[in-house]
Parts: structure tokens; sequence; C-alpha cells
């Protein structure tokens, strides 16, 4: 898609670059500040003897750490996807067009759309506060702590990645949210793949601004594969339907 339709992946760059830029400063902010944060919240080892309090107070400081790139790598694409819904709405357009069998427009009202993916949003919303709360808790258990929280952190909010990212196809389609993650959970293997992959590379501060076209194209073709796999049909080969139009290839 860089490649063959450059223009349109730089017009879904400039929403990234744009809330990059704010979850930056916030980024500042909380890094100037994590130490009292820290100290803040844990405030029932102001009377403990060493090294009991500073190890905790340093297992807060990495479970802040840990819950706020999960926050940020999830919010990151929800809140681009919104910014940039006509951008990313395009590039998803592209995708289907060039391999094929793209559903029609829909002909739902702009306010209806805007309102039913607020609600898909809130709705993924609340999975993943669950999680970052699970996952800053995690960050104080002794020694596996931090690790266990990445890992924990990289699954859930890779999955909270691909149920979002997967919304302008399902939507555009007819099917619900809970629908999405039923298609996307039958094939999980390769949903979680994408989407840890994904996930890691939204950590990457510049990489993000690239990645995040470039996910909402690939996202377009885990759903057909999702929907095809779902419906029983077989799966399109992706150098067959890329090759359905000159200079189509991704």
């Amino acid at each position: 898609m860089w490649a063959t339709s450059p223009r349109l992946m730089l017009l879904g760059a400039i929403p990234a670059l744009v809330v990059g830029a704010v979850y930056l400063v916030g980024i500042v902010l909380l890094a100037l500040n994590v130490d009292a944060v820290a100290t803040w919240i844990t405030p029932f080892a102001d009377g403990w003897d060493e090294p009991w309090r500073s190890l905790t107070r340093v297992a807060a400081t990495l479970a802040l750490v840990v819950l706020a790139v999960l926050l940020v790598a999830y919010t990151y694409a929800a809140v681009t996807l919104l910014v940039g819904d006509p951008f990313y709405e395009r590039i998803w357009r592209a995708v289907e067009v060039r391999l094929g069998d793209a559903p029609a427009d829909p002909e739902t009202g702009v306010w209806r759309a805007i309102g039913r993916a607020i609600g898909d949003g809130l709705r993924t919303l609340v999975p993943a506060i669950g999680v970052g709360l699970l996952v800053f808790l995690c960050g104080f258990l002794p020694l596996v702590g931090s690790l266990l929280a990445i890992v924990l952190g990289a699954i859930f909010g890779g999955w909270l990645l691909v149920v979002e990212l997967t919304g302008f196809a399902f939507d555009a389609r007819g099917h619900t949210l809970a629908e999405r993650r039923r298609s996307l959970g039958a094939n999980r293997a390769r949903s979680l793949g994408f989407g840890i992959v994904t996930y890691l590379l939204f950590l990457v501060p510049i990489a993000a601004v690239v990645v995040m076209p470039t996910a909402v194209a690939g996202a377009a073709m885990l759903s057909r594969d999702a929907l095809q796999a779902g419906n029983g049909a077989p799966r399109a080969g992706r150098r067959d339907a890329a090759s359905s139009k000159p200079g189509s290839a991704a």
C-alpha cells in the first residue's frame, strides 16, 4: 500500500502523528513525576523498614510504567481511528476494492455511524480498563511481576487492538461487536499474532506513525480471512486476489 498508494497512506499518517505528539507530552509528564506517583499510591509502605519500602516503591514504579504502556498502545489506536476516521476508511475501502467483492457503502447516516462507533469503543474500553488493572497488580509480584505484566499486556493489548482495527470491515457487513469477537476468536492464533505485532510496533515512537495506516490495511485483509473462514468459504490466495487489478500488490 505504501508503494502503490503513497498519498493515501501519508494522509493516514497525519492523524497518527498529531495524536502521537499529544501522547508524547503525556509520557514526558509521567516520566518526570513517576516517583512521586509511585509514592502516592503506596502510602502503606511509609512505615516499613528498608529494603522492603524501596522494593515496594520500585515495583509500583514498574507497574505504573507497564500500565501506561498498555493504555497508550491501546488508546492510541482508538483515538487515532476516531480522529482520522475519514482517512482510515478510505484506506480500508481501497484494500477491499483491490481484493475484490468489497461491501457496499453503508446506508446508515453519519450521526448513526458515529454513535455506533462510540458505543463500540466504550464497550471495548471497559475490558481495557480491567486488563490495565490486572497488569498493574501483576507488577507488584516479586521477581516475575514485571515480566508477567509485560507479557499479559502484550497479549491482552494485542487482542484489544485487533478488535478495534477490524471495525471498518465488520461494521460495513452489518456485524455486531460480539460477532466480530467471535469471528476473530475462531482464528485466535492469527488474530493475536497480528494484534501483538501491531501492539509492539506501536511502542516504537516514530514507527507508530507509519504503522497506523499499515495496520488498518492489514486489518482489512485479516477481517476478510476471518469472515471467509467463518462462512466456510475457501480463502482466496493473496496473490490471486491482489492480481485482480494491475498494480495492486500490497
